[in-house]
């Protein structure tokens, strides 16, 4: 189903991608096993079609707020992160989230009763509120205390694409120059040193090429959703240095509607320099008429699992998305536009697909009007 080349999982106009989200919304379910995890439960599902989709349980109300003394590495994975990152990601037009979708799944009737795997069969149990619930096996948290339970049946959770064999579309995995501590009392140079990004663009492949670029619109999408859990990311072998950064994981985006993260900007703000189309792209978004929380709202109703994010996560994303502009002015304003702005190329045209109908085409085609003369 996807249509990857150098500069996203899919076209524009991939209407593939509304058979797919259908497909793993509503495909029966022929096998069920876990996937191998450190913290957190996740299911490997095989669709009736065999296709493969990732199912990530709902753990967290969507009302709910990480708590402040939770450490990013210890946060619940929420599915409906998940879906609303694949969201933001088509409509800030990067595509390199694999399609998501909401899906309520009888635990007992579609993972119990149609897996094959013994140590999944195992761990299913009847709760004192007689709800059937199961956990996994895995290196850290994987317990009775932390398994997931229907009501008394269903559960809801994200289904997210698979991406083709290593066979067929070989990658890698590179750590993030701007990692984090996964330690209590760690600090990376990056937290310490301003001048950061200056020994970045001495090494390779950061030192040419969009590398780089493409991490700073990495950042902007991680800071938008508050995900501080970024400490690889992939990319396609076939592309050489030139291929996007596939964004995955963004199940831990979405904790705290009330608290903007600002280090997460870190690379945009050391670095002072973006794409000139994704700059663009958010400048539009903070126009009025093609309001980014007003897009997302209208992309997200479309899940079978709305709502999917709270209001005050929609509000937060203006809020942020304001604070990111607010950053590349003073960059601008400091270096200069002709410094900091990079013209990029644009892969291809037309709408952006299924996800908001009229509002992310005419932003599609209002961006696209300021990039006329880029080949």
């Amino acid at each position: 189903h996807l249509g990857i080349n150098r500069y996203a999982l899919y076209s524009r106009d991939d209407h593939s991608i509304d058979r797919l989200l259908q497909d793993m919304q509503s495909a029966p379910i022929i096998s069920a096993v876990v996937k191998p995890s450190g913290h957190h439960l996740k299911l490997a599902l095989k669709l009736q079609d065999f296709g493969k989709a990732m199912f990530k349980p709902m753990r967290q109300e969507r009302h709910e707020e990480t708590p402040e003394d939770f450490f990013y590495f210890v946060d619940f994975q929420r599915h409906n992160a998940e879906i609303a990152s694949f969201h933001l990601d088509r409509v800030l037009d990067f595509r390199r989230v694999p399609p998501v979708v909401g899906r309520l799944i009888n635990v007992t009737g579609e993972i119990l009763y149609t897996t094959h795997s013994d140590d999944l069969r195992s761990v299913f149990f009847t709760s004192p509120a007689n709800n059937t619930c199961f956990f996994a096996k895995c290196l850290y948290v994987c317990k009775t205390e932390y398994a997931v339970c229907g009501h008394p049946h269903l559960l809801e959770g994200s289904m997210s694409a698979y991406l083709p064999g290593l066979s067929i579309a070989p990658r890698i995995s590179i750590p993030n120059p701007w990692i984090r501590s996964y330690t209590f009392t760690g600090r990376e140079e990056w937290e310490v040193n301003p001048a950061y990004c200056n020994t970045i663009k001495g090494l390779y492949p950061y030192s040419s090429g969009n590398r780089l670029l493409n991490i700073i619109d990495m950042t902007i999408f991680d800071f938008l959703t508050g995900n501080m859990d970024r400490h690889h990311y992939e990319i396609f072998t076939k592309f050489g240095d030139e291929g996007f950064l596939l964004h995955l994981d963004n199940a831990r985006g979405f904790g705290r509607h009330s608290h903007d993260e600002m280090s997460i900007l870190a690379p945009l703000t050391q670095c002072c320099i973006i794409k000139r189309s994704t700059l663009l792209r958010l400048r539009l978004l903070a126009r009025p008429e093609y309001r980014l929380s007003d897009v997302m709202r209208e992309s997200l109703g479309q899940d079978p699992l709305m709502p999917i994010l709270t209001e005050p996560h929609l509000q937060a994303l203006d809020r942020r998305l304001g604070r990111v502009l607010k950053a590349m002015d003073r960059c601008i304003k400091k270096l200069g536009e002709a410094q900091v702005v990079v013209t990029d190329f644009v892969a291809s045209s037309g709408a952006t697909g299924r996800g908001t109908r009229v509002r992310v085409g005419d932003i599609q085609d209002k961006s696209e009007e300021r990039e006329e003369g880029w080949s």
